[in-house]
């Protein structure tokens, strides 16, 4: 086997911007749980895997893709022999610069996991196998220059999917984009701060200045552009790094709380209902339970802090 994903070898994410690997297994397995910073897809290049959201669950046969959003807890498992596929874990920031243009490319992720764009014909599947398989070379190989090959495989899998993907408002490509997507640059610093470092308070003043921004036109513009106050997706990345931790290790829930930034035990159990409908414990005890769906429950909205 060979899979390099960010997980988290000293308990804190890495400040890399690009994780890509590939996986090779002979027989099934059981559920494996993931939480990280980066957004992720991946490509089934042969056999079987499924991967499970909260209240979804993908089913990926060969050249099939899958798409998970930054911090969002996700499960995936073998379901058929000699099943190998190929991962691409990025920053959000990755997809910045001009070769990647100024379409909102953030949306396909964030949209709900049953309504990702997915290869629906025999010919996209063609695609996403000759996509898959340039990453498993470049992945395997590491030649030089090997991670702009790597954004330039993306962004093709990505075009490939957003194509005739029905779900979406994207403007047709070359195209103007809408506010959204140009002001989102100008939010990088301070979600690229955010994402590096979730445990950290990163004040929203400093988030501000970061940016470039008055504190007003920061908390303004954030919530035009990510439909959330910045407070908010803050609190919403340290419960998510919570999660990380429970599921990664043995700390006590006090330790953990500690880790993620929150004040004490209690302040982390009271947040952490109130986001996934259970307490630490409980989400701690059930990820192994019989199915993804039943250790984590649909999140309810959190309130600012």
């Amino acid at each position: 086997m060979s899979f390099v994903t960010p997980r988290y070898e000293l308990e804190r994410p890495g400040r890399q911007r690009l994780w890509c690997g590939w996986t090779e297994s002979g027989q099934r397995n059981a559920l494996d749980i993931h939480v990280h910073r980066g957004l992720e897809a991946g490509v089934v290049l042969a056999g079987e895997e499924q991967v499970l959201f909260t209240g979804h669950t993908l089913t990926c046969r060969s050249g099939d893709v899958w798409l998970c959003n930054s911090w969002e807890p996700h499960g995936w498992r073998i379901t058929a022999p000699h099943t190998e596929t190929v991962v691409l874990i990025f920053a959000p920031e990755f997809l910045e610069g001009e070769m990647v243009g100024e379409a909102p490319w953030l949306t396909v992720f964030a949209a709900p996991p049953a309504l990702r764009p997915r290869a629906t014909s025999p010919e996209s599947r063609r695609q996403m196998l000759a996509i898959g398989r340039e990453l498993r070379r470049e992945a395997t190989a590491k030649r030089a220059y090997w991670e702009q090959t790597a954004k330039l495989n993306l962004l093709r899998l990505l075009v490939e999917l957003v194509r005739d993907w029905e779900h979406h408002d994207l403007p047709a490509l070359g195209a103007p984009t809408g506010p959204e997507a140009r002001d989102l640059p100008r939010l990088m610093p301070a979600l690229a701060a955010v994402h590096a470092c979730p445990w950290r308070r990163f004040g929203v003043e400093e988030a501000a200045a970061a940016c470039g921004l008055s504190v007003s036109r920061f908390r303004s513009l954030f919530r035009r552009v990510l439909h959330s106050s910045y407070g908010r997706f803050c609190l919403h990345a340290r419960l998510s790094y919570a999660a990380h931790l429970l599921v990664r290790s043995d700390h006590p829930v006090s330790t953990v709380a500690e880790e993620a930034g929150f004040t004490d035990g209690s302040h982390l159990n009271r947040r952490f209902v109130e986001r996934y409908a259970c307490t630490p414990v409980a989400f701690r005890n059930r990820r192994g339970a019989g199915g993804f769906e039943m250790w984590m429950p649909p999140p309810a909205p959190a309130p600012e802090e």
